[in-house]
């Protein structure tokens, strides 16, 4: 008897023990885990310029706490005002030349006109000079064929030859100038067509140009705000490698900025 009591008291103690550690396992140890192989980790932000000059001002050291948009550094904007100025006077001078090109648009259109005039005058004095050389040829060939008979003396045949010469020469020099006339009027309708090309359905505002000197100046002036670099987030700085005076190129590490708001850990169970 008292064997069995003994067991069945010691099965009674096993069994609240089972009970106990289910119990607890369900109730509480089931919830956490562990593991020594787990790592700390964060998104870091690396602070590089966008443009090179000489650092003057480096406003941050390690270990600083900074919050999103304070300054860090400071490049000299010297190089940077010059360039937005001289991009602000391209797009002036852009501005300028296409009003211009505007302006002598009706000034072509009248150079064509009287190249027009001037074409017709000289067609109708070719026309004319045309004439006098036929009659002149005409006339040396009636005074030609009247020497032999002694009808025409040789004085009046020479005056028909220099006559004929001269009607000659002339007709010769009204087709050049016609001929130029014709060339100054192509050249007139080429150059209208060509001023006509660069304002084509533009505007002063929207021509190419304009549009082409106004893209510089905004890089101008995104370049010069991008002398002074801010904190893209809030943060501790870290690995700072600028120094103040330093010459620094597009795209080098000065320092990082670690977000430890948003740090997590990386855990192998």
């Amino acid at each position: 008897k008292r064997r069995n009591v003994r067991l069945l008291a010691l099965a009674g103690v096993v069994g609240l023990t089972a009970v106990a550690v289910t119990a607890y396992w369900s109730l509480y140890a089931s919830h956490f885990v562990s593991t020594d192989n787990a790592y700390t980790a964060v998104e870091v932000a690396q602070i590089t310029p966008a443009v090179g000059g000489i650092v003057t001002e480096v406003k941050a050291s390690d270990t600083q706490a900074v919050k999103k948009g304070d300054v860090l550094i400071v490049i000299d904007p010297t190089d940077a005002r010059l360039a937005t100025a001289q991009a602000a006077a391209e797009l002036d001078r852009a501005m300028r030349r296409v009003k211009s090109y505007i302006a002598n648009d009706s000034s072509l259109v009248a150079q064509i006109s009287a190249r027009e005039a001037d074409e017709k005058r000289a067609a109708a004095q070719m026309a004319a000079a045309q004439a006098d050389f036929d009659r002149a040829k005409l006339d040396l060939s009636r005074r030609q064929a009247l020497v032999a008979s002694g009808s025409v003396s040789g004085d009046e045949l020479t005056r028909a030859q220099n006559a004929f010469a001269g009607a000659q020469a002339n007709l010769a020099a009204t087709k050049a100038a016609a001929a130029q006339a014709s060339a100054n009027l192509r050249s007139a309708i080429a150059g209208k067509d060509a001023n006509a090309a660069l304002i084509s359905n533009t505007t002063p505002d929207t021509n190419p140009e304009v549009l082409a000197a106004r893209a510089r100046l905004d890089q101008a002036k995104v370049d010069l705000e991008r002398t002074v670099i801010r904190a893209p987030l809030d943060g501790i700085v870290a690995k700072r490698q600028v120094q103040l005076g330093q010459r620094v190129q597009a795209g080098m590490p000065l320092m990082a900025v670690v977000p430890v708001a948003e740090m997590y850990v990386d855990a192998n169970f």
